[in-house]
């Protein structure tokens, strides 16, 4: 009896620790063609790299697409068709990746409906109506803000909130640079930093999760998909795997109470970062502990 009785409470442990593993959504920004591109590198091979590792991870990727790179960078359309050929979902985030801040509410919603098309025709049937504001950027007055909202939820978008991000954009030039020059030294340098930031915001986001909660919501995790990203993505998502996270879709993530208003544009406008809802409460928010800035002047 003390036998099985032992062997119940150990189930029941082992239950409540899987129940309480943290879990992160993996959302890739400016496909298809994030920043610069290395010698030799193509975009079409940063997406298959990434969803390689993706796949390796059991990571469910995200993307948003900027359809104007297609224009830019002819043929770059492969990198989004390899994405939804690997059954991974992709959603808005405007046509040209403008700041809302420097838009009307109508130009604002112009450039995200032309992005409509293309998201159409390679989701196929499939739900693509998220929205992932340029700079996270959901405009620099109340009234934009609402105008904005009051389209999306007549139009049946989400808003894709943000709750993780370690400034993984900021790497992508200078790896480009360092690659050209053939600094591997540099080149390992902003490997190390690029995890070492990865983790500490990892920490920090756990932080203030339970500064506000007391324990941890579903965390949507900002990235990009660039040549550095595609890099260093199977190393990343070990990174996270060793500090006790597992991986979960944008949907599943976002329908934690935490981002109710943004799942629902019609509902009035919450703080969905963290930052901003410590805010809120008047509690301090912890610095971010990474320097991008020290990166702008790496290989030049």
């Amino acid at each position: 009896m003390r036998i099985v009785l032992a062997a119940a409470l150990a189930l029941i442990a082992t239950t409540a620790q899987a129940a309480e593993k943290p879990v992160i959504a993996f959302t890739w920004d400016d496909l298809p063609a994030h920043a610069a591109l290395p010698p030799g590198v193509t975009r079409v091979q940063v997406a298959a790299d990434l969803l390689k590792a993706s796949a390796d991870a059991k990571a469910p990727a995200f993307g948003f697409i900027n359809g104007v790179q297609t224009e830019r960078e002819p043929g770059s359309d492969a990198a989004l068709k390899l994405w939804r050929e690997a059954g991974q979902p992709l959603g808005n985030h405007t046509w040209s990746h403008k700041n809302i801040a420097s838009l009307t509410a109508e130009q604002f919603i112009a450039e995200t409906a032309q992005n409509e098309p293309m998201l159409k025709d390679l989701m196929a049937g499939q739900d693509w109506r998220w929205l992932r504001y340029p700079f996270l950027s959901e405009g620099d007055t109340p009234e934009k803000r609402l105008a904005v909202r009051s389209w999306l939820a007549a139009n049946h978008y989400r808003i894709a909130s943000v709750t993780m991000s370690f400034g993984d954009w900021a790497f992508s030039d200078p790896y480009a640079r360092c690659v050209a020059k053939g600094d591997q030294a540099a080149i390992a340098d902003l490997e190390r930093r690029y995890l070492d930031g990865a983790a500490a915001v990892a920490d920090r986001s756990r932080d203030m999760a339970k500064t506000l909660y007391g324990e941890d919501i579903p965390y949507v995790l900002l990235m990009h998909g660039g040549a550095f990203e595609a890099r260093m993505a199977t190393r990343l998502f070990k990174l996270y795997q060793d500090k006790g996270y597992g991986f979960t879709t944008l949907e599943k993530a976002e329908s934690h109470p935490f981002y109710k208003t943004d799942v629902d544009p019609s509902l009035p406008p919450q703080p969905t970062t963290l930052e901003d809802a410590l805010r809120a409460k008047g509690l301090p928010v912890p610095p971010l502990p990474i320097d991008l800035k020290a990166l702008e002047s790496v290989c030049r």
